[in-house]
């Protein structure tokens, strides 16, 4: 049944894009210019050097940095500290990434990238910046209360996710790597690292790309064939992609109280692209992808009733 049912989407789905080539066409060209200017020069340097520094020995340094800072808050262990800083700096899905990529390296346990993705998988400041504030949030009396519900939100789930972690898998986050099948960093020449690294950032960064394009692409055919401009058709579309959707939810015909209230949602979730984008980057790891949805979700939902407490306070 679950066969038949997912043939006929995908026949249906084809059917679509040939019936509606322009608008395909359309989605396609918006989500790649997005990728070009917004996504490719501010991820992708933070990629490549992500990569060498975890399998080198730099991340030792970075954790005896980090470590302490974040031993008892948010509480993790020296080389998840490093998840942590650039989950939090680089944006999606980076954080995704970051604790894929040290589970796979021996560097953390599973359960430990399980609560790292939980919560420092997030949109990166420089957008929230240059995009929500300077784009759609005009009030510049609310811009540092609003990045500061942004960034605490995800850290205050987290500490409800990280109790949960704990006490379903009885493991506590050290500073040193808990993983019982711990990998040595495996000796390499430097033009190897370097080779390495770039060929893994460049699958990443296409990969986000072409999960951008395709969102576009739907967020475009679902525009052209659902009829109308209602508010429950704009909440289906910005739930695609955050561009986009940040872009529809601004032009909502609702109170400034709600539309703010959506919009902080929306840049807290993300999108399904982004979710889609972290599934992409946790695969080989085996982190599961379900429990992050509800997570995320949660924290779109705490961020939407601190930004209403402000708000009405």
């Amino acid at each position: 049944m679950r066969k038949w049912f997912s043939s006929t989407l995908l026949i249906l789905l084809f059917l679509s894009f040939l019936l509606c080539k322009d608008a395909v066409i359309e989605g396609a060209g918006k989500g790649l210019l997005m990728w070009y200017q917004l996504v490719l020069p501010s991820l992708l340097p933070f990629m490549i050097l992500a990569n060498i520094m975890i399998q080198t020995d730099t991340i030792s340094l970075i954790s005896r940095l980090t470590g302490p800072l974040m031993k008892r808050f948010p509480g993790v262990s020296g080389a998840g500290s490093f998840a942590v800083v650039t989950g939090f700096l680089c944006g999606y899905p980076m954080g995704a990434k970051i604790s894929a990529d040290l589970i796979q390296n021996g560097r953390i346990s599973y359960t430990e990238g399980s609560y790292l993705l939980s919560f420092c998988n997030n949109t990166s400041p420089m957008f929230i910046i240059g995009v929500l504030f300077t784009r759609f949030i005009p009030d510049r009396h609310l811009h540092l209360p609003f990045f500061l519900i942004l960034i605490l939100s995800p850290l205050i789930c987290g500490q409800l996710f990280r109790l949960y972690y704990v006490r379903k898998f009885k493991e506590t986050f050290r500073f040193q790597p808990s993983s019982k099948k711990e990998s040595p960093v495996k000796k390499a020449s430097f033009a190897q690292t370097i080779d390495h690294a770039l060929m893994n950032s460049f699958d990443g960064i296409v990969k986000v790309g072409l999960y951008m394009m395709i969102f576009s692409i739907f967020v475009c055919l679902l525009d052209l064939l659902i009829p109308g401009c209602g508010f429950w058709k704009i909440i289906v579309l910005s739930s695609l992609e955050i561009t986009t959707g940040l872009s529809l939810l601004s032009e909502l015909t609702i109170p400034i109280t709600c539309r703010y209230i959506l919009l902080m949602a929306a840049t807290t979730f993300g999108g399904l692209c982004a979710v889609f984008q972290t599934a992409s980057m946790i695969q080989e790891s085996g982190l599961p992808l379900r429990p992050y949805i509800i997570e995320k979700l949660i924290t779109a939902l705490v961020t939407s009733l601190l930004t209403y407490l402000y708000l009405t306070s």
